[in-house]
């Protein structure tokens, strides 16, 4: 018999079985354990000449600043989100004050989480990007790949480790109410995410724009050439966004699923249900150890991404095999024995094997977008070729076979995730929150091999900035730089994929939260008293105008959501290429080296930008849901959560795969295709990669936590809307009140941004810029 833990919990005794949150605890730490070794041995290797060492100095000191004053902003919302989640309503437990501080103190938790793996991601990549360089310099490429996924590996460990850990705590502490504090816990991870997401991308990419648009294009000078004032911020950059912003990502990815599955878990499968997900997340840890352990390059291999595929690939076998084993030990082989109060007669499939096919599914569908995503974006591929070809023609025809190629991957990978979702959904058999959890264990199996995907992604901006350095110190040979070259063009595939697999997640997890939501309204109905005759059927149905506006609104919200991040690119790439230019037009002894670019400007331009630009999106993501839900109403606010889920899936794919062909048909070129670097080719596919950097590096994937953050929303919110709208404690005037602060703040924050000049200098009367303006250190 198993030890169990017996709690009254929500008003019903829960047992749980403590032995396997135990062991999830153990195995959280093991991975923790794990993170810190290869982080011994990441910093254990060579870190290449003094030259090297000064200019990777430069970059760490610029992301270690930059994030510091990342987290002072956000630490304003942190607070204002605390306060606010003590003041929503918590229905269905009999310790509600306990219960609301659980769930605020968990939130800060989530935050923190999320806020230090974006910390240490970075922090880490910074020192690794130096001895991959190092070791490429040394005629190590074995030796700089395995450095570059390893320092990848760190994060993945951090992500799965400590998502796990968090969870684990939850219901440890919790029991029956842990589905309720894990709110929180989401929340805080999606949020911070966001902003880190959003902030880091806007500094990224319009440090990159700038770069490139100067440099290349204008002076006809190599990417990373140390003349460019902008090389530093562009370096910086690819840390605080893709190393810190993107594993704050899918580390709230890896937490929102558990959520999601954990809430779903203890309605669907009883008490089973609520270990369930962190059983499946027990196996993550053993996946992510051994996919980061057998990743190492042969001399067969014909790239970088032969040697990840294949540790991926083998990884997700074993993830479905030591899943299989342990759902038949620790599910009951009957519905009975579950305990749950839902209608399971006439269920075709036993509880085992509807969680084991659930998982495969996510696995299998993990492993499909990374078979599709890197056919869309793999230098190798026809339809990056085809848009290198394309060079031949001017930037125009590179631009539109890029967009051309990200709608298509759009539809492919749309339907694949639709596909995995519905297939999931059907293992219920009619039971609806059976399929739900179905869909929430596939999001699970998908995030059995998180701890490799977050390697993998962390594994492309540091071989990016490893072959910065090393190009900005001269301090390598040809074949070095070879070496470093193949390894970037591998990270941007990686990159593509991983983003891929993370909008997946987002489906998955914000198609469960739907479930998650459903119990909310039928939760706060119960609570708002007998008079109330509303159905859930009858909140839902289409045939509402309010849901269609609901819908239609949701979907709006995605595109302007992401209209902000590019134009935030845009703007400060704007000031950034004035900067540039006055340096080089001020400093005359810049381009033959007797003058030293000013590197700090840039990155202080960066910085303010970044900072500035991240509050109305953010903004955005929280308060429009308040204003649909409080102002249209429960079923509205669902509508707008399905038309923000389908919009932003199409648009998220979209723009990482158009971004990422870009990205690889311009190496296709500076490689040697159609004439190589310093032709009219060259020119165009360097314009197509600078459209298609906030693409794929600032408005795709911030789309992933963007639709997390708003369902989480709308969960906490839920009960609320209900109480304000039926029952005894209905309140119309405070109701559309909120809705409408809620609007008022939308409008002045999307107004306010749009008011700003869209580029920043001053300029004379024909147009030329005189001065950029004057940025605070």
């Amino acid at each position: 018999m198993p030890t169990t833990l017996l709690a009254d919990g929500g008003g019903s005794a829960v047992n749980v079985n403590i032995s396997y949150v135990v062991l999830a605890i153990v195995l959280a730490l093991i991975a923790l354990g794990f993170a810190a070794a290869l982080v011994k041995a990441v910093l254990n290797t060579g870190k290449g000449t003094e030259k090297m060492q000064e200019i990777a100095g430069a970059v760490q000191e610029g992301a270690s600043a930059y994030l510091k004053r990342q987290f002072r902003t956000l630490g304003i919302f942190v607070v204002v989100a605390v306060v606010l989640l003590w003041l929503l309503p918590v229905h269905g437990t009999d310790n509600e004050t306990m219960v609301k501080l659980g769930r605020s103190a968990f939130f800060i938790v989530g935050a923190g989480f999320s806020a230090f793996i974006g910390w240490a991601g970075m922090s880490l990549a910074t020192r690794a990007n130096l001895r991959v360089a190092s070791a490429a310099r040394d005629g190590n490429r074995p030796g700089a790949m395995q450095i570059a996924f390893r320092t990848g590996g760190v994060v993945g460990f951090l992500t799965v480790g400590l998502g796990l850990l968090g969870a684990a705590l939850v219901v440890m502490i919790y029991k029956g109410d842990a589905a309720t504090v894990l709110e929180g816990f989401g929340f805080g991870a999606a949020m911070l995410a966001m902003f880190m997401r959003v902030g880091g991308g806007i500094f990224t990419k319009a440090a990159d724009v700038g770069a490139d648009l100067v440099g290349k294009v204008e002076q006809g000078i190599p990417e990373d050439d140390p003349r460019n004032a902008a090389t530093i911020a562009d370096n910086v950059g690819d840390n605080v966004g893709d190393c810190a912003g993107m594993a704050a990502d899918l580390f709230e990815s890896y937490a929102v699923t558990l959520v999601a599955s954990l809430i779903l878990g203890q309605v669907a499968f009883g008490d089973t249900g609520l270990v369930l997900p962190l059983i499946i997340g027990s196996v993550g840890i053993v996946t992510a150890i051994l996919g980061v352990v057998i990743t190492k390059l042969r001399a067969s291999d014909k790239s970088g991404l032969t040697a990840i595929n294949r540790a991926f690939f083998i990884s997700a076998v074993v993830a479905a095999i030591l899943s299989a084993g342990a759902i038949l030990v620790a599910v009951p082989a009957e519905w009975s024995a579950l305990g749950v109060d839902i209608d399971t007669e006439g269920l075709a499939l036993t509880p085992q094997a509807v969680a084991i096919i659930a998982v495969v599914i996510g696995i299998v569908l993990a492993a499909a977008i990374m078979a599709l995503t890197g056919y869309y974006t793999e230098p190798e591929k026809r339809p990056v070729s085809d848009v290198a070809k394309t060079s031949l023609t001017g930037p125009a025809t590179v631009i539109l076979s890029g967009i051309s190629l990200g709608f298509e991957s759009a539809v492919f990978s749309a339907l694949l995730i639709g596909a995995g979702v519905f297939g999931a959904y059907l293992l219920g058999g009619g039971a609806i929150m059976v399929s739900l959890f179905a869909i929430a264990l596939a999001g699970c199996g998908l995030l059995t091999t998180v701890g490799v995907i977050v390697a993998m992604d962390t594994f492309g901006p540091i071989s990016d900035n490893a072959q910065g350095i090393a190009e900005m110190s001269g301090d390598i040979d040809e074949a070095g730089a070879r070496t470093l070259t193949d390894l970037d063009a591998v990270g941007n595939t990686t990159k593509a994929i991983t983003k891929g697999i993370a909008i997946a997640t987002a489906v998955l997890a914000a198609t469960a939260l739907f479930g998650s939501y459903n119990i909310a309204m039928e939760t706060a109905l119960t609570a708002a008293g007998d008079t109330v005759d509303v159905t859930i059927d009858a909140l839902l149905n289409l045939a509402n105008p309010a849901n269609i506006v609901g819908v239609i609104t949701g979907a709006a919200v995605v595109f302007l959501f992401s209209g902000l991040a590019v134009n935030a690119v845009s703007r400060s790439a704007g000031a950034v290429v004035y900067e540039v230019r006055r340096q080089f037009r001020e400093f005359p002894g810049i381009m033959d080296g007797s003058q030293r670019p000013e590197y700090g400007r840039v990155v202080d331009i960066c910085t303010r930008d970044a900072q500035r630009e991240l509050m109305t999106p953010g903004l955005l993501a929280v308060m429009a849901p308040i204003a649909v839900g409080f102002g249209l109403g429960v079923g509205a606010l669902a509508a707008y959560l399905a038309g923000a889920i389908a919009c932003g899936v199409l648009m998220a794919i979209f723009l990482a795969n158009s971004g990422g062909a870009w990205d690889n048909a311009k190496k296709a070129v500076e490689d040697g295709a159609h004439g190589g670097k310093g032709t009219e080719a060259h020119d165009a596919t360097v314009i197509g990669d600078t459209v298609g950097d906030p693409f794929k590096d600032t408005a795709g994937p911030a789309i992933n936590p963007l639709i997390k953050v708003m369902n989480l929303v709308a969960l906490l919110i839920a009960p609320a809307i209900v109480m304000f709208s039926y029952g005894d404690d209905a309140n119309p005037v405070v109701r559309y009140g909120i809705a409408l602060v809620a609007l008022f703040v939308v409008v002045g924050a999307v107004a306010w941004s749009r008011s700003k000049p869209i580029m920043v200098g001053e300029t004379s009367d024909d147009g030329e810029v005189e001065k950029s303006e004057k940025v605070d250190a």
